[in-house]
């Protein structure tokens, strides 16, 4: 897969603009990036603060006959993601979390975005290099205020727009489980306590069991039992 990336100064989402493109016939491997977005979004339509110094990007993937499931492009993303964040910054430092969150020191890094277009699937990317969002209901984290400096974002998205080719063939390649086997070494630790919310806005507590055989998270609770998630928000208790 070629890469293509074109930046502007400001747009509203570029996730909406690259929607747009795709819905037009763009090609897979295309990327916008924006300095700044006036309308930026995260998971369930919440506001994504967008400020100059930090990543906003989209990309497309087109789905192909014997790709896994398109949702599990969030952990190939995440993975992309994370390979190019602990080059650099600190590998120790940085995690995983479900479906697709990138952690340092147990605060939030970045978020993620993925939306069905047609056969497309566009998949954004937000990430605090050099600024992170105060006042949310989680704890959030940058480069900048972590003591790692605060990336260029154009050579970051340079980095990542190769290694989301490398993972996407991975993902093409070689199926699900390798997929799923190389997020788990990633991840924070078997055992790690979360708060889960479901689409049903129930919260559920328990301790992190991995992942089902299809990505979805398993929760071990209280009395033993697993539950599994397939959609909702994950909080490290």
């Amino acid at each position: 897969m070629i890469h293509t990336i074109r930046s502007v100064t400001s747009t509203a989402s570029t996730n909406d603009d690259v929607a747009a493109l795709a819905r037009a016939g763009e090609a897979e491997g295309f990327w916008l990036r924006a300095e700044t977005q006036t309308g930026g979004r995260g998971r369930h339509g919440r506001a994504w603060q967008s400020p100059p110094g930090n990543l906003f990007a989209s990309t497309i993937i087109r789905q192909r006959i014997g790709d896994p499931p398109p949702a599990t492009l969030a952990m190939v993303a995440a993975l992309a993601l994370h390979q190019v964040a602990a080059a650099y910054g600190d590998a120790s430092r940085i995690t995983l979390k479900w479906p697709n969150d990138l952690m340092l020191d147990g605060a939030k890094l970045s978020g993620i975005l993925l939306e069905a277009v047609g056969d497309a699937i566009v998949i954004g990317f937000g990430v605090n290099l050099a600024h992170r969002p105060e006042g949310l209901d989680r704890a959030t984290a940058s480069f900048a205020a972590a003591g790692l400096g605060a990336p260029d974002p154009a050579a970051f998205l340079e980095d990542l727009a190769q290694a989301f080719t490398y993972w996407v063939g991975r993902w093409r390649g070689e199926g699900l489980s390798t997929i799923r086997r190389e997020w788990l070494l990633r991840a924070h630790a078997i055992g790690t306590p979360l708060r889960t919310t479901g689409a049903d806005g129930q919260s559920v507590e328990g301790l992190f069991e991995g992942l089902d055989e299809n990505g979805a998270l398993r929760l071990r609770l209280a009395d033993g039992t697993i539950h599994i998630l397939h959609a909702g928000d994950v909080f490290l208790i």
